[in-house]
């Protein structure tokens, strides 16, 4: 099973990756965007980690509420809404349980990626975190490994893209052969869910 406690979990992992990837993806982002990237997720993740820590007896559905609005106000950017507005999908879809079948958790992904192309109104193929996403989200039933490796895939694969949307539009071609960094930094959140999810069902099996 998935408890509450798992998805605390969660945002403290993703907390820590996103600080200790900052600086990659702020070199990653200075090649086609802002270079701030990785300080925006650092902020953000950060930000809904201590929401999330905060409350008492949670539900699932209370988590994400929280880490959304603790993601929006911590970070103005673009990811800013997209992942608030991910959030607020995943708490209508997963809704006020407490725990929820390991089979199941891959809904948090399917739901996020629904909240963020709404959010975006990207389409796969434009060089944006919804190349990550999407993917990894049609693998939402699967084992967590096709939907890393999904996910990963997708954000190797930005390289080849030319952007049409965004801000590293403006740089047409010249994008080309560029990672998107915001795909990159969600291929990390999804890796570090699907990697808890295969660690919690080792558990079980060993239990």
């Amino acid at each position: 099973m998935y408890h509450t406690t798992d998805l605390t979990d969660l945002f403290a992992r993703l907390a820590a990756v996103m600080a200790q990837e900052r600086d990659a993806l702020c070199r990653l982002d200075g090649e086609i965007g802002d270079g701030d990237h990785g300080i925006a997720m650092e902020q953000g993740m950060a930000a809904a980690h201590q929401a999330v820590a905060a409350l008492s007896d949670p539900s699932f559905q209370d988590q994400f509420n929280a880490a959304a609005k603790g993601f929006l106000n911590a970070v103005g950017a673009s990811s800013g809404p997209l992942y608030a507005t991910g959030f607020m999908h995943a708490a209508k879809a997963i809704g006020p349980r407490r725990q929820m079948p390991l089979a199941e958790v891959g809904q948090i992904i399917a739901a996020m990626a629904q909240g963020i192309a709404h959010r975006g109104k990207a389409e796969v193929g434009q060089k944006t975190m919804l190349d990550v996403w999407a993917p990894a989200a049609a693998l939402a039933q699967a084992a967590p490994a096709k939907m890393r490796t999904a996910a990963q895939a997708g954000a190797a694969a930005t390289a080849d893209m030319v952007a049409t949307l965004g801000r590293a539009a403006r740089l047409g071609p010249r994008s080309l052969g560029h990672r998107d960094p915001g795909a990159v930094s969600a291929a990390l959140i999804i890796t570090e869910l699907c990697d808890q999810i295969e660690a919690l069902s080792q558990q079980e099996t060993r239990a």
